[in-house]
Parts: C-alpha cells; structure tokens; sequence
C-alpha cells in the first residue's frame, strides 16, 4: 500500500494568476499620481481666483501630497531603471 502510494504523481498546486500584471500596476500608479497633480492643480487654481470654499491649508496638503507622490514614483522608477541596469550587467 505504501508503495503504491508513493508510486503516484503528487499534483502541485499552481498558484492562480489573481488579476493585473506589473505593468498595469506601473500603470495605475502613474494614473493616480496623474490624478493627485491634476487635482492639486485644480485645487490651486480655484483658491488662485477666489472660489468660496477653498482654503489655503487645502491648498497646501493637495499639493504637499501631490509632491510626494511623484517622488515616491521617481524612486520606484529610479529603482526599476537600477534592477534593469544589474541584470543587464550580469554575465552571461
């Protein structure tokens, strides 16, 4: 019985690909970095001709957020550019 039993293929689990692939990801972020910027943008704008309802402070976080987030995604890409860089440099 046991040699039967090990004379079996074990079946491998294969992980399931769930959903979006890196460079949609990649993609999404600069969307939303994008976003970030055109709101911040938009932000600015209104509190620039007075718009009711607009505050200075608003103003500032929409844009401190929006500035941190393109470096964040400098980074991520300043990262990538260095990985791609290692592996091109590997010998062969």
């Amino acid at each position: 019985m046991q040699m039967d039993a090990m004379s079996q293929p074990k079946s491998v689990a294969v992980p399931q690909v769930g959903g979006s692939s890196f460079s949609d990801m990649l993609g999404q972020a600069v969307n939303k970095v994008n976003d970030t910027q055109q709101a911040s943008n938009q932000l600015a704008s209104a509190f620039e001709i007075g718009k009711s309802g607009v505050d200075l402070t608003d103003v500032m976080i929409s844009s401190q957020k929006a500035t941190v987030s393109f470096q964040a995604l400098t980074q991520v890409r300043n990262k990538l550019v260095q990985a791609y860089q290692d592996i091109m440099q590997m010998p062969v």
